[in-house]
Order: C-alpha cells, then sequence, then structure tokens
C-alpha cells in the first residue's frame, strides 16, 4: 500500500507507465490511462481522505465461441479486453464495507452482514454481500474498506461490466486481507455464487472467469468445481482481424430471467 499523494506524484512522474502498458496493451493509451488513474485517486481523496491505498483492476471479456454452453457444462473460448474496473482501495476502521462506483454511492455494509436482503434484488449491493459471503464461507478474512471505483467497461455492452466488478471486489479483499492468496478461480466462483444465488440470475461461469484469469483462454466447465483452463497463444492482428465494440447504450439488467431459463 502506497500514500495517494504519493501514487499520484509517481504516476505524474510517468513511474508506473510500463505497467499500464503490460495492461492496456495499446501504447497510445498511456496518456489517458495515467491520467484516469490519477483522477481515480484523487476522487478517493475527496471521498475519504489522504490515506494509504492499493489499486485493482479487472477486465471486461469478450466470448470468442462458446458463448452461454457453460451453463451446459460446455467449453468456450473468451478473452480479457482492456477495457477494466479500476478500485482504488484503502482499509478503515468502522468494520464497513463502502463502495462508491462512479456516481453511484452503495449503502454501507457491515463486515460479516452478508445475508440475502430482498429489498436489494437486482442491485450491486447485492452482488457485494454475496461476493463478501462466499469468501468468507471458504474462510478468507474481510474487513472494514473504503472504495471508489470506475469503469470502462461498458453497461449493456455484452462485456460483463458486472463480472468485472465482482471479480475487482474479489481481488481487492484477497489483496488487503488475505495476501493475495485466493485463486482467481476462486474469486470467479464467488462472482457467480453471488449472481445465482444474490442476484437470482442464474448465469454461467465463464464471464467471472475470463474477467479473473484473464488474457485469451480455453475452459473447460465439465467440472464447474475445477475448471480446466488453457492460456491461448495467438495474435489476432496476425490475421487482420479486430474485435469492433459498439456502445448501444443498451442493458440486459431485467432479462435475469430468461437468462435463468437457459438450462443449467
Amino acid at each position: 500500500m502506497k500514500n495517494t499523494k504519493q501514487l499520484i506524484a509517481e504516476f505524474d512522474r510517468q513511474e508506473y507507465d510500463n505497467l499500464l502498458l503490460d495492461i492496456y496493451v495499446d501504447p497510445k493509451q498511456l496518456n489517458y490511462q495515467r491520467e484516469r488513474y490519477i483522477k481515480a485517486i484523487r476522487e478517493f481523496e475527496t471521498l475519504y481522505g489522504e490515506s494509504s491505498v492499493s489499486i485493482y483492476s479487472a477486465p471486461g471479456r469478450t466470448e470468442v465461441g462458446g458463448n452461454h454452453t457453460d451453463h451446459q457444462h460446455g467449453e468456450v473460448l473468451a478473452a480479457a479486453v482492456n477495457l477494466d474496473v479500476i478500485a482504488i482501495v484503502g482499509k478503515n476502521a468502522e468494520e464497513v464495507i463502502k463502495i462508491v462506483s462512479d456516481d453511484r454511492d452503495l449503502p454501507a455494509i457491515a463486515v460479516g452482514d452478508y445475508a440475502k436482503r430482498i429489498e436489494e434484488a437486482n442491485t450491486s449491493v447485492t452482488l457485494v454481500r454475496g461476493v463478501c459471503n462466499c469468501l468468507s464461507e471458504k474462510g478468507y478474512l474481510i474487513g472494514g474498506m473504503n472504495i471508489y471505483m470506475t469503469r470502462d467497461v461498458l453497461g449493456g455492452s455484452g462485456l460483463s461490466s458486472s463480472a468485472s466488478f465482482e471479480v475487482v471486489l474479489g481481488t481487492a479483499i484477497s489483496g488487503m486481507f488475505n495476501q493475495m492468496q485466493i485463486s482467481p478461480i476462486l474469486i470467479a466462483q464467488a462472482g457467480q455464487y453471488a449472481e445465482n444465488k444474490y442476484f437470482d440470475k442464474l448465469s454461467g461461469l465463464m464471464d467471472q472467469m475470463a474477467s479473473s484469469v484473464g488474457s485469451l483462454v480455453h475452459i473447460d466447465f465439465g467440472d464447474n468445481e475445477n475448471p480446466t483452463i488453457d492460456k491461448v497463444a495467438i495474435d489476432f492482428e496476425q490475421f487482420d482481424h479486430s474485435l469492433c465494440i459498439v456502445d448501444t447504450k443498451g442493458s440486459h439488467a431485467d432479462l435475469s430471467g430468461e437468462y435463468s431459463a437457459i438450462p443449467i
């Protein structure tokens, strides 16, 4: 963890440009991403004050092949994209989890209060309770956190903004309280658990797994508890292929019933 003022100065001196290039690949994004991170840290300071923080990222994802076959324990090709959610995270002594996501201020959750609440159905706060409940039941520690999140993952675009939200939260819990010992697979499973049990959307595991594991991967869901994951080494640019993402301003937030109707 580093002090927010120190991090801002280090980003401003371009000390993290190599890391940003590793995450976002495109050199043309460096200036934008550097300013994006500085802006996010400053927003954290505005909300919570100057403090020691860590930064976490979770990418959106796109399916290359096999969309929704994960519902039937099938096989998929999926890839992380360089549109992501970043979270600036600090600890607090109040034993509550506070999250502001862009312009949304989620209700604070007391550490340990992870019971599902009917009035929170189909909201982000129920996903937070679900992820925390799953990881807590697995024996992992969770403490008070101040979190500011901002996302480039377009809502309703099919890039799984909800999965990246769940994954960045699970990764923050792993880093802040568990020495990064929670596996990417369990973090993905915690996100699916939150969707299935708390959000009442019977999604498969592809979205969360692609976000948590990253890269281009082949995943065999024959055993959902122990999926087989293989990274696929291929450069689409060699074949003159490009992925075009269109912001349709759409949303499938009200389609939980339709997703749940897909047999599992």
